[in-house]
């Protein structure tokens, strides 16, 4: 007989747990409280324009490609390499910088900033190289059954690299480069990561190797969007059934095991087994109760900051921008100090732009454009009134508008704007963070929530907020690590 299991969410890692459980063999069926699959990997329409809401590009595309080959199935959606991978607005610099994946191209885009920038890369990104190689099946592609198996697991990475663990992604990049410039955008990726350079570690530089050497990164051909769409319509095929507008709110169990999930309308969700695809952290606290994870103990962890995001509708096109585009300013240690805790005033933020129409032209009506902003912010903890989002959005177009020579405000037929009050509500991320749990030391592999409940023996987890962390390839890396866990425990079914 098939064992039952339901699936708490949709997002990226629930959809991928269901294709590789459903391949398994299980019976699988979905509840997800938003009414469209995808969790932040989601779809905005509105007035003829379409919106990826939140992730507009990602890196280690062969983890897609492990996906479909693991659920013996087709490449549900097609990747756009990008090349140039995103554009560099300084304040006060008439000039844009492309980073380039081709090192010369980019060596010569700082040639009168950073002399010898291409052997510098070499030296840099070869470091990183050996780190990521170092590390991601020892660390990256593993589950942990205990802290101390973790450390045991870390005594097999190279001790060279240990240093990097103690000291900041800013200090590796003080190390290695001289200009202001390229020192700022060689560390954009912390902020990636939901943190900033001066709390993550430089062992993350490993993420500059993958982004110009290992893999790049990737948009999709007809948006974002078409990955939850491509696995959504295999899940159909298999018989995956998805309910929507289900939040649940408590639990059923005997001893050990987990009996079922009820949702706000009193529903009962029975299954043999259960993946939740909400935050692994929170979820035990809200839902389950667990002490370990009470509001006030969640809120002494670090979380990654939270999303500001604005979407424009434009009767124009926009002239002069890249797809992707940073506008930075120069006060960067002062405010990458001050704007987890809200210490720094948001009439001037760091912001990124995507405009979306440009590779996805059925984004926009003919001739129009759509514009994503996002502005990451402090979360709900240091922020917790947003009665100010609007007038801050009105703020970063005008910037925005000066600093490229165009009226955005001018030209918009429509404007949406989610501050992290929304984002939490939306999507029950825990004080609108917008990546989950941040990924300093006491938060990674061994020290991150288990993906494996720790009572209940028929409960497991994906997602952000478990192994291995965020971003969209770590997140279809956790459901291969969930299903591991699954099939040790109860056994492949086909």
């Amino acid at each position: 007989m098939k064992k039952k299991v339901l699936i708490v969410g949709t997002g990226l890692a629930g959809l991928s747990t269901a294709l590789r459980l459903s391949t398994d063999g299980y019976e699988v069926e979905m509840v997800e409280k938003y009414h469209r699959p995808g969790g932040r990997l989601n779809l905005l329409t509105q007035n003829g324009f379409k919106f990826d809401m939140a992730p507009t590009f990602f890196s280690m595309s062969y983890e897609f490609k492990e996906l479909a080959d693991y659920c013996k199935m087709a490449m549900p959606f097609e990747f756009v390499e990008l090349d140039p991978l995103y554009s560099v607005h300084f304040e006060g610099d008439s000039r844009s910088y492309l980073i380039h994946k081709n090192l010369k191209k980019l060596a010569a885009e700082f040639e009168d900033l950073e002399p010898n920038l291409e052997k510098k890369l070499e030296r840099f990104l070869k470091s990183a190289g050996e780190i990521f190689h170092d590390t991601e099946h020892i660390v990256i592609k593993q589950n942990f059954d205990s802290l101390l198996g973790y450390l045991l697991q870390l005594t097999r990475v190279p001790i060279k690299h240990a240093p990097k663990m103690f000291y900041s992604m800013w200090r590796e990049m003080e190390k290695n480069f001289d200009s202001f410039e390229v020192k700022v955008i060689f560390s954009l990726v912390g902020f990636f990561l939901g943190s900033t350079p001066f709390d993550t570690p430089a062992v993350y530089s490993m993420l500059n190797y993958t982004e110009l050497v290992h893999d790049g990164y990737y948009n999709v051909k007809g948006g974002m969007y078409k990955i939850v769409e491509g696995i959504v319509a295999e899940l159909e095929k298999r018989q995956v059934k998805i309910h929507y507008g289900v939040e649940i709110d408590r639990f059923e169990n005997t001893n050990k095991q987990l009996s079922a999930f009820y949702d706000q309308t009193g529903k009962k969700w029975e299954a043999d087994l259960f993946v939740v695809n909400a935050d692994a952290a929170s979820f035990r606290g809200t839902i389950l109760n667990r002490k370990k994870y009470a509001p006030e103990k969640l809120d002494q962890k670090k979380w990654t900051l939270a999303p500001l995001t604005i979407y424009l509708g434009l009767d124009t096109k926009v002239p002069d921008m890249y797809h992707h585009n940073y506008f930075l300013r120069r006060n960067f240690k002062e405010y990458a100090g001050k704007i987890f805790k809200n210490g720094i005033k948001l009439d001037k933020p760091y912001y990124y732009v995507n405009i979306q129409s440009m590779h996805n032209p059925d984004y926009a009506p003919e001739g129009k454009e759509s514009v994503f902003i996002l502005c990451p912010v402090p979360d709900l903890r240091f922020k917790a009134d947003w009665s100010d989002a609007e007038k801050i959005a009105d703020s970063i177009i005008e910037d925005m508008g000066k600093r490229i020579g165009f009226d955005f405000a001018a030209h918009t037929e429509m404007r949406s704007v989610y501050s992290p009050k929304d984002w939490e509500s939306t999507f029950n991320l825990y004080q609108g963070s917008g990546l989950g749990l941040a990924h300093d030391l006491n938060q990674v592999g061994g020290f991150r929530p288990s993906n494996k409940d720790e009572e209940f023996n028929n409960l497991y987890y994906a997602g952000a907020s478990t192994v291995p962390g965020t971003g969209l390839p770590m997140t279809v890396i956790s459901s291969r690590l969930v299903t591991q866990r699954i099939l040790k425990d109860h056994g492949t079914l086909s």
